[in-house]
C-alpha cells in the first residue's frame, strides 16, 4: 500500500504538486489506477486517478474509511529540542510512526536550542505518517517557554499529566494507571531545574521514571511514546 496525503482532500480531490509528481513520474501511475489518500484527520480514501497530471493529479473517491486506525489513547509529548536538530527530527519521525497525537516544543532553563523550523518538522511528521500507513497527523506546536506551556495546560484539568524525571520521588511509568488523554514532559539533556519541577508539580504533573538509565532527550521521548501506547 502506497499512501498519499492531502489536507482537506474530500473538498479538493487532488494531490499537491510534490505528491502528484511522485505518483505519476516516479511510481508511473496512470488514469484509472487506484491509490490511497489520507487527509490526516482520520479519514482514509481509496481512489482512482481521474487525471494523471504530474503537477495536479485529480482523483475520484471509490471508498472512504472514517476513524481509520484511531489510536486508543491521546498521547501528547512536550519536549525540549536538542542542540543537534537531527536528533529532534529523528524523534518526530519515529514518534509519529509509533503513535503520537500532539508534539509541543518547550524552552527550558537548560535548553540549548532557541529556534525551530516548524515547517520542516511538519514535513517530517507527514512522511512518518505516510510511512506507517496512519490516517492521523499529529498536532505540532511551535517552541514556547516552559512556564507558558504549563500555564496553558493547567487550564484543562481533564488530562493526565506526567513529567519524566529520574529521582527518588519518581514512580515508574509502567506502574501508573494510564487514562485516555495523557501529557508527558521530556526535559533537555541538562534536565529540568528545581523551580521547573516545582512549578510542574504545583500544576498537577506527576513525576515518573522510565527505567534506571539516564537517557538522551530524544530517546526518553521515544520510550515515553512507546510506553504510553502499550500500557
Amino acid at each position: 500500500m502506497r499512501l498519499f496525503y492531502q489536507e482537506n482532500f474530500e473538498d479538493l480531490l487532488f494531490l499537491d504538486e510534490i505528491d502528484s509528481k511522485h505518483c505519476i513520474r516516479v511510481l508511473r501511475k496512470k488514469e484509472n489506477d487506484e491509490i490511497d489518500v489520507t487527509d490526516g484527520s482520520g479519514n482514509m480514501f481509496h481512489c482512482s486517478i481521474h487525471d494523471a497530471h504530474p503537477k495536479k493529479t485529480r482523483l475520484q473517491i471509490i471508498d472512504k474509511k472514517v476513524a481509520f486506525g484511531k489510536p486508543n489513547r491521546y498521547v501528547s509529548v512536550a519536549i525540549a529540542p536538542t542542540k543537534n536538530i537531527d536528533r529532534t527530527e529523528y524523534f518526530v519521525e519515529k514518534a509519529v510512526e509509533i503513535g503520537v497525537s500532539e508534539i509541543s516544543f518547550i524552552q527550558t532553563a537548560n535548553s540549548e536550542r532557541k529556534h525551530l523550523k516548524l515547517d520542516r518538522l511538519n514535513r517530517i511528521a507527514i512522511a512518518g505518517m505516510k510511512q506507517s500507513l496512519k490516517a492521523y497527523l499529529p498536532k505540532m506546536n511551535d517552541l514556547m517557554p516552559f512556564g507558558q506551556y504549563i500555564d496553558e495546560l493547567s487550564l484543562d484539568a481533564t488530562h493526565q499529566k506526567f513529567m519524566a524525571h529520574l529521582s527518588d520521588d519518581s514512580v515508574p511509568l509502567e506502574k501508573k494507571e494510564i487514562g485516555s488523554r495523557t501529557h508527558i514532559l521530556i526535559g533537555p539533556e541538562g534536565d529540568f531545574i528545581e523551580s521547573e519541577i516545582e512549578k510542574a508539580r504545583a500544576n498537577g504533573f506527576e513525576l515518573v521514571s522510565m527505567g534506571q538509565s539516564r537517557l538522551r532527550t530524544e530517546t526518553a521521548g521515544l520510550v515515553a511514546v512507546t510506553l504510553l501506547n502499550l500500557l
